[in-house]
């Protein structure tokens, strides 16, 4: 049974609602512990870029369609739908490449079979800061081309439309100029998710090698930070395959959408909530899992 366009609209408010609030509330806890340098830890500034994308593809991505779905049409003018769809490509590009960061500092940290150089490489704040400039820059680069593709509703009369969202559309470029975008688009995607899969699998191998060894440990010094270091990694997993499964079944629509079919209101609608999915539930899991946030919430309650 077909949902009605309110039905829809309840659906991604909720679903808005409470990934902006769970990704504020982390905005708040990283930016105050990155300024006042208190138990700062090396993941923290990938952290604060990965939940500040989540919160760029939530406002640029979720409010538009949720006011289109609602009976909102034209409401962006022809540089608006430009400048709203290249932000919307390019922080979903940065969460993309901010848990891939992740994954591989933390299976860096994990592996003993990397050098030591590179090992402090990663711990310094310096090197991690370039790197995530780097994927900015990157990803605001890659995705240059995504305006000339993006129009306003008011002027697609005379006008080929490929996916018409409400409040913008999609044009329908020729046949060689779709393939080599959809080429670019993924060439960069293919890198990460890989660099994501190889870390994950070498995190797994770890997991299982502690498990073996965390037996006969007797320290509680060497168990506690063992532990600490488990809990930081399953973390990481959680987050790099609900990302990748959620990137999956997301690819596979847009590229339906894009080579195969033109796209009814249902699959628009179907796309838009699995994009949103990553960013709503991973400041969540982040919350659970860091001691800093769910030591302060033990104590306040007790009090």
């Amino acid at each position: 049974m077909a949902f009605s366009k309110w039905e829809v609209g309840i659906i991604l408010v909720t679903q808005m609602g409470v990934g902006i609030l769970g990704n504020s509330f982390l905005l708040c806890v990283y930016n105050f512990t990155l300024l006042t340098g208190c138990k700062v830890r090396p993941t923290d500034l990938i952290l604060n870029q990965l939940v500040f994308a989540n919160s760029l593809v939530l406002f640029s991505r979720g409010i538009p369609h949720t006011m289109a779905t609602l009976g909102s049409r034209i409401f962006l003018s022809e540089d608006g739908c430009k400048f709203l769809f290249y932000f919307q490509r390019v922080s979903r590009g940065i969460c993309l490449s901010m848990t891939s960061l992740l994954s591989a500092f933390q299976a860096i940290r994990l592996c003993p079979h990397f050098s030591r150089w590179l090992e402090l490489r990663m711990r310094s704040p310096t090197f991690i800061a370039f790197c995530c400039f780097l994927c900015w820059i990157l990803n605001l680069l890659i995705n240059i081309s995504i305006p000339f593709l993006m129009t306003s509703p008011t002027h697609i009369e005379n006008l080929s439309v490929r996916v018409n969202y409400g409040y913008c559309s999609t044009l329908n470029p020729n046949r060689n100029v779709r393939f080599v975008s959809i080429a670019l688009y993924f060439t960069t995607d293919f890198v990460c998710l890989n660099l994501m899969v190889w870390a994950s699998g070498s995190m797994v191998v770890f997991l299982l090698r502690h498990k073996q060894r965390v037996q006969h440990i007797h320290s509680n010094s060497h168990s506690s930070r063992a532990c600490a270091e488990v809990r930081a990694t399953s973390t990481i997993l959680i987050l790099a395959s609900s990302f990748c499964l959620l990137y999956s079944l997301s690819s596979l629509l847009s590229i339906w959408m894009i080579l195969f079919a033109i796209p009814g209101q249902w699959l628009v609608d179907t796309s838009i909530f699995l994009s949103l999915c990553f960013p709503t539930v991973s400041p969540f899991v982040l919350i659970y899992s860091d001691t800093r946030v769910t030591h302060k919430t033990v104590l306040s309650s007790w009090r």
